[in-house]
């Protein structure tokens, strides 16, 4: 992750066991394990009267402050639960001479997006765009962009499937330069755009996060950063049928998540329907596959627009 302005990533070291007592709250918050660090500050697994929540803690109070507020804004974007719900914010007193910023949220338990579809089948792929172009309409028309938008910040919940964001750090109010960033997510690093906060701008990544299932390692971007791009995407089988969605994205022709959304569509239907061909044995094996895809696409589409009224 970078900022487009030197940094200095702020590891906050607590032991297990350790209670946070809120100054403010005085709710009391028992450190159970490290999650992980980001740009200013660390993620602790916490637990309180039997609940279990994520806590975040710095010394920046400043950027704890807009974090939150990001937050706050989210909870507010009517028919779409973006980000994890915000618990509790307060500050600790470590010291007579240390005081942390914090805030709890929701702790979502899952697994990665990439291990979901190995395991589950890659059918969901599809059904995983539609839901996160939905997510980020909702988060555009209130004014935002996620920014730091990467595989690491999606996390998919069971029952029924869904992906949430599990940090939203680097969301950046739309028009403003964007304030985190990972290079390979970034268009900026691969010369196929700014890092101005647009919509547009997510949808690269967005297209990033989805390479990267099929590209683990990731890849360098080479003499020619465009045309490895596009050789990348183009090699992927399991994407074939979204493609033209994807290279649309990638060369920032799309000006909203809805018209990529609509065309996702279209291109997902289009899958569904046989080809048609003069010979019988031609007929039989043509346009097979793509249409055991589209199908199975379609089926499993239709079970997450079904299941997705019963979330809260």
């Amino acid at each position: 992750m970078k900022m487009n302005q030197a940094w200095k990533k702020q590891g906050i070291n607590i032991r297990p066991g350790t209670v946070i007592t809120g100054k403010w709250h005085q709710h009391r918050y028992v450190i159970k394990q490290k999650l992980g660090n980001g740009a200013i500050g660390s993620v602790y697994l916490c637990e309180r009267n039997g609940h279990y929540g994520a806590l975040k803690i710095s010394e920046n109070a400043t950027s704890m402050t807009v974090e939150v507020n990001v937050l706050k804004s989210l909870g507010k974007v009517q028919g779409s639960r973006l980000g994890p719900s915000l618990m509790d914010v307060d500050d600790w007193e470590a010291s007579r001479n240390s005081t942390y910023s914090f805030y709890v949220m929701e702790y979502l338990r899952g697994e990665s997006l990439s291990g979901f579809i190995k395991k589950r089948g890659h059918e969901w792929t599809g059904i995983f765009m539609l839901q996160l172009l939905e997510d980020l309409e909702h988060l555009h028309q209130a004014g935002w962009v996620f920014g730091d938008f990467k595989s690491e910040n999606l996390i998919v919940l069971s029952h029924p499937p869904k992906v949430r964001w599990i940090d939203v750090g680097g969301t950046t109010q739309i028009g403003r330069a964007i304030k985190e960033y990972t290079e390979f997510y970034d268009r900026g690093y691969w010369g196929l755009g700014s890092r101005k906060a647009e919509p547009s701008y997510d949808l690269f990544a967005f297209v990033m996060v989805f390479l990267n299932i099929y590209y683990p390692k990731r890849f360098e971007k080479g003499t020619s950063p465009k045309a490895t791009l596009l050789k990348k995407l183009y090699d992927v089988r399991q994407l074939r049928v979204y493609r033209e969605c994807l290279k649309k994205a990638l060369l920032g022709n799309y000006q909203s998540s809805s018209e990529m959304r609509h065309d996702l569509l279209h291109a997902m239907n289009h899958a569904r329907r046989p080809v048609r061909s003069h010979n019988r044995s031609d007929r039989r094996d043509s346009g097979k596959a793509p249409l055991a895809e589209g199908g199975g696409i379609m089926l499993a589409a239709l079970f997450y627009y079904l299941s997705s009224f019963m979330l809260p």
